[in-house]
């Protein structure tokens, strides 16, 4: 007798049990995933930080050009190399690139000595090439005027919109990003500044090298 009301509860323990499984789960259809439980609780992973306390960005640290890309990327963006005796491949040591002798690694730290020797470089590459351009009647074959007039007058009679679309398009050309709002209006006033003392130095070229250092210098277009 007490195996037999041993055995019975058994039967409905079992049986209990496995109805409320099936209730808890539910019945699944064809073609049909049964439900996982999340692995993951709350406090498991790092949540990302806020934007607005990194610069409106998150994720990785912006990093600096290598010399192969920073070589490439002048050329890209004002249509010459940096060449000669003090140019790219003189100073690529000193900007950072391995030697594979005693260093086996490339140095891409923002430093004192890189800032400086890039200086140097956007000085050199951006007067040669505001010099060219200045000699160019043809729009379509220069690189970074092509926006302004076939034949460059006094540029203080430019008009606020003519300023903007040369500033625009520069911006998109150095730094894949154009210049808005109050930092175009800014900007503006640089150009303007920098045009009225062309004119008095009576070296118009000096306008397109003065924007084309700032930008070439800018932290926008040595890190990615």
């Amino acid at each position: 007798m007490r195996r037999w009301l041993l055995t019975a509860a058994l039967l409905a323990l079992s049986t209990g049990c496995n109805k409320s499984s099936e209730e808890k789960v539910g019945p699944t259809l064809d073609g049909q995933l049964e439900p996982v439980a999340n692995p993951h609780q709350p406090g498991d992973f790092e949540q990302l930080p806020d934007p607005e306390a990194q610069n409106g960005s998150v994720g990785r640290a912006a990093r600096r050009l290598t010399v192969s890309q920073l070589d490439a990327a002048i050329l890209e963006a004002v249509g010459r190399r940096w060449t000669g005796n003090d140019g790219i491949d003189a100073r690529a040591t000193s900007l950072g690139r391995a030697d594979f002798a005693l260093v086996a690694s490339e140095n891409t730290e923002p430093n004192l000595v890189f800032a400086k020797f890039l200086e140097d470089g956007a000085r050199a590459v951006c007067i040669a090439q505001a010099a060219d351009e200045l000699k160019q009647t043809d729009p379509t074959k220069r690189t970074l005027s092509r926006t302004l007039p076939a034949t460059w007058g006094d540029l203080r009679t430019l008009t606020d919109a003519q300023v903007n679309e040369f500033l625009t398009y520069n911006s998109l050309r150095f730094w894949g990003d154009p210049l808005e709002g109050d930092e175009l209006t800014k900007w503006g006033t640089f150009f303007k500044q920098a045009a009225a003392r062309a004119e008095t130095a009576k070296r118009r070229g000096d306008v397109l090298a003065v924007i084309c250092i700032a930008m070439l210098t800018d932290q926008r277009f040595i890190t990615y």
